[in-house]
């Protein structure tokens, strides 16, 4: 159906009733200025909060028959808000047998019967719309009745992003200043996981009307899933300006469930129950908290408590299952999606949400049917879109599987490094399952994405969320792979190990642990499997722990919900941690071990550790002074005090006189030193740095790479070598530490050092050529031939850039094998470089007295800038350290 498509003979618009609509127009026309200015007053008593005393002036109004739907308007809204959706039903019928041709009011009437359990008078109504809009349409062309026609489009099912331009845009553009427009539209926005455009709304609306609410509220819940900063500083302006603001009230309380603080959650809704008791939404909220408190008994008591006015409302098993899926309780997710879809199959929002369950859970079939129907059905839906995009470019993946793993990659990938993936994925399952005794029942599925927007739109539904090497769903790990990272490399060894870690505990707890725990033990169980993995103490984090930086661990989860910087949230990971060391250490494995089966009988986590440590309160007490010994036992020979002078412009000489064993400043000392080519002056500072704190090789800049830096310039390359093996044996991710080993190993003929490094620099990045080359020539020499080839072979994957010397030598290769395939690759390599005399040799050795003939090579003269030559040496390393 569409606005105007009606059949207008089943509902005549009689000559009277133009007459009637006539007359009132004419009354508003001449009604004095203080009318006007009298409903304001009582709409800011409204928005406000003041819900009795704007219903108390609006009722008296209307009863003096004055001739303005507003008045109504601002009855039906406060009776909406206090919940007495009686007392609403009955305002709405009295008004709408006063004011027949109005739309504002019978869209205000449709929400009102929904909740007073009427759906037929809503269809009704929606006819009545539809008919009005078709015979009136000049009657309803300002910016009011533009907005009430584009919601009613939107309860008839129209196209979103048509109503949204047609309509809302529209009617804003007649009159930027009705604010309800705003509204309508950035809801909208929202609805539809549109959040840019929605916060681009309300930025725009906040500048019109600054103390509006509303306004404030819709760019709290624009930035709810991004910058919570933002939405809490939004939420705490409407909260300011309306303390009865419900809605905000629930997206406060949503906020406390998400960072596990469940009794400030409970509270929160207290205050919305004080406003109106029967808000849908409330109550399944109070669905979740009961629910996550394994409280079965009173989750259905308050699912019937949302349901007690509108007992087909599919928004509200919608919404329980939505917060369950954000606490990772995706099969009971999925499960009210169904529930919701039982009220009403045709509600896509549930279905949007059962298809991302699903793909999370590995019902890859039906997820990604379920998003490619809602992607036909509603064009504007953002995460159905992102997601049918993405089936199409996951379709192209390419799968690895046995008994124990399901791993998907792009093709190119896969051929590169995929066994490597397979191969540290069953490490890790041995190791991990073995110590936590854990049998997993189904394989796990590993997705790695080359693209960092595909990544993001698998696992939060949207591009754009930076910052996340994996995350782990339960028995779904989503992974950034080594291609998307080339700016800020890390380990992705590393990043696979602490991604299963999270298969295991999770699995052990079904879902039900607190993140904090979670992160904290697969950081910790980085750390086991390598040293060189995980975090350790560093000089940001000894000055969070040392100042008020530490977070109690019963609100640890909190620490991951808005966290100040970046590193705020690293140091969320670093200290839980610490404190996951800090139990196995006081109490063992076992009580680690009890805590997670705890877990999974829906025990609380602050009793469970409790229960299998000590008393919270003594354990935080004891934590908080274990990591306070951590933190001052980092470098105890340096001095951490930041300078209060600027040392990039104060006099270096004079400040390390008189601090000399200052950290910033012998760092600054030796930078400063480098920058003017005063490379013996810089070892001394550098030297010292080291010996005092062995361990600082986190950031690009580090002690031992400026240090490996001014032994080159020197060309002391045994020095600079020795300096960049520790760094090597330090660091998970050195990349241009491992190759410039490499390179030295290979002019040494140090092989050893050049399979060290190359395997190094594989686990960071398995997708550039240099380390392939390095690692051939140490292999042949190690008397490896058949990993030499099978590096040749993956370098010429990787577009290298002398192809013809990788094909020679792998023909070389395979021809001491006797492999048939020598042949085709030395032709290769005259095709690529036509006076290569080496290769020419290596055919006629290969031909033999075969009287076959030769195929001919091209002709061509070499590329330009080519050099003709035998055997072609070494490709040069690209310099580091510069």
């Amino acid at each position: 159906m569409t606005i105007g498509s009606f059949d207008r003979a089943r509902f005549p618009f009689t000559l009277a009733r133009r007459l009637i609509y006539t007359a009132v127009a004419g009354l508003l026309i001449l009604a004095p200025c203080a009318r006007s200015a009298e409903v304001s007053e009582t709409r800011q008593l409204y928005l406000t909060g003041e819900y009795e005393e704007a219903l108390t002036v609006a009722t008296k109004a209307a009863a003096e028959n004055r001739y303005d739907e507003e008045w109504r308007l601002i009855q039906i809204d406060s009776l909406m808000a206090l919940g007495r959706y009686a007392e609403a039903r009955d305002t709405v019928v009295n008004a709408l047998s006063r004011f027949s041709t109005s739309i504002r009011l019978r869209i205000a009437a449709c929400r009102v019967f929904q909740f007073n359990g009427k759906p037929e008078r809503v269809e009704t109504l929606l006819k009545e719309i539809d008919y009005l809009a078709g015979t009136r349409r000049w009657a309803y062309t300002d910016a009011r009745n533009l907005t009430a026609l584009g919601q009613a489009a939107l309860l008839l099912k129209l196209d979103a992003r048509q109503v949204l331009d047609n309509f809302f845009d529209v009617a804003k553009k007649k009159d930027p200043e009705y604010r309800d427009v705003y509204l309508a539209a950035g809801n909208l926005a929202l609805e539809k996981n549109d959040f840019q455009t929605s916060a681009n709304l309300f930025f725009e609306a906040r500048r019109k009307f600054k103390d509006d609410p509303d306004i404030h509220y819709g760019l709290a819940a624009s930035f709810a899933s991004g910058d919570r900063k933002v939405a809490m500083e939004n939420l705490q302006k409407t909260l300011d300006l309306n303390p009865n603001h419900v809605p905000a009230l629930l997206l406060l309380a949503d906020h406390m469930i998400d960072g596990e603080n469940y009794d400030t959650a409970a509270d929160t809704l207290k205050r919305a129950f004080s406003v109106n008791p029967w808000s849908p939404k409330a109550w399944a909220l109070q669905a979740v908290l009961e629910h996550l408190d394994n409280n079965p008994k009173g989750e259905a008591r308050s699912r019937e408590n949302a349901l007690r006015h509108w007992k087909t409302n599919p928004e509200v098993d919608h919404l329980i299952g939505k917060k369950l899926s954000a606490k990772y309780r995706f099969q009971e997710g999925a499960a009210y999606q169904r529930r919701a879809l039982v009220f009403d199959p045709d509600y896509l929002p549930a279905k949007s949400q059962l298809a991302t369950d699903l793909l999370r859970l590995g019902s890859d079939a039906e997820g990604w049917e379920l998003a490619k129907e809602v992607n036909e059905k509603d064009g504007y839906d953002v995460n159905a879109f992102n997601l049918v995009a993405l089936n199409d470019t996951m379709a192209k993946f390419e799968t690895i599987q046995d008994d124990e793993f399901i791993v998907r990659m792009s093709p190119h990938e896969k051929a590169i490094y995929g066994d490597k993936v397979l191969g540290l994925l069953h490490r890790a399952k041995k190791v991990l399952c073995g110590k936590y005794g854990m049998e997993l029942e189904t394989p796990t599925i590993v997705e790695i994405f080359p693209k960092e927007k595909d990544f993001a739109v698998r696992t939060f539904g949207v591009p754009g969320v930076d910052g996340f090497l994996g995350v782990c769903f339960g028995r779904l790990i989503t992974a950034n792979s080594p291609a998307s990272r080339v700016s800020s490399p890390s380990n992705w060894e590393a990043v696979l190990w602490h991604e299963f870690c999270h298969v295991v505990t999770l699995s052990m707890t079904r879902n039900k642990m607190p993140r904090w725990l979670s992160e904290g033990i697969s950081v910790h169980e980085e750390l086991a499997a390598n040293p060189v993995w995980g975090q350790r103490m560093n000089p940001e984090y000894r000055e969070l722990v040392l100042g008020e930086g530490l977070t109690p661990i019963g609100e640890l989860s909190s620490a991951f919900l808005a966290p100040e910087s970046p590193m705020h949230l690293q140091f969320a990971y670093y200290e839980s941690a610490l404190v996951v060391e800090f139990i196995i250490k006081n109490h063992g494995i076992k009580a680690l071990q009890s805590i997670l089966r705890d877990l999974g009988k829906g025990r609380e986590i602050n009793e469970s550790i409790a229960a299998h440590t000590e008393p919270l309160r003594e354990l935080e007490k004891k934590f908080a002074a274990f990591a306070k010994a951590r933190a001052e036992n980092l470098a105890p020979g340096l001095e951490w005090e930041k300078p209060k002078v600027n040392p990039f412009t104060a006099d270096i000489n004079e400040l390390v006189s008189s601090h000399p064993k200052n950290f910033w400043i012998l760092m600054q000392q030796a930078t400063s030193l480098l920058q003017q080519k005063k490379y013996e002056e810089a070892k001394a500072p550098l030297r010292k740095l080291i010996k005092a704190y062995p361990n600082n090789v986190e950031d690009a800049d580090n002690p031992y790479a400026l240090l490996a830096m001014a032994h080159r310039r020197l060309e002391e390359f045994a020095e600079e070598k020795k300096v960049l093996e520790t760094l090597g044996s330090l660091s998970a991710d050195s990349l241009d530490a491992y190759l410039r080993l490499m390179q030295i190993g290979a002019e040494a003929k140090d092989w050893q050092t050049v399979e060290r490094n190359g395997d190094r620099y594989l686990a960071v990045n398995p997708l550039l050529p240099q380390p392939y080359r390095y690692l051939a020539q140490a292999r042949e020499a190690n008397g490896k031939p058949d990993a030499a080839i099978n590096a040749y072979q993956v370098m010429l994957k990787l577009d290298p850039p002398d192809p013809a010397d990788t094909h020679f030598n792998l023909a070389r290769l395979l021809h001491d094998k006797q492999d048939k395939a020598a042949r085709r690759h030395v032709l290769q390599a005259l095709e690529e470089a036509p006076r290569f005399r080496d290769a020419h040799k290596l055919l006629l050795e290969i031909v033999g007295d075969n009287d076959a003939p030769i195929p001919a090579t091209k002709p061509a003269a070499p590329p330009a800038g080519s050099i003709p030559r035998s055997t072609p040496p070494a490709s040069p390393a690209k310099p580091v350290f510069q």
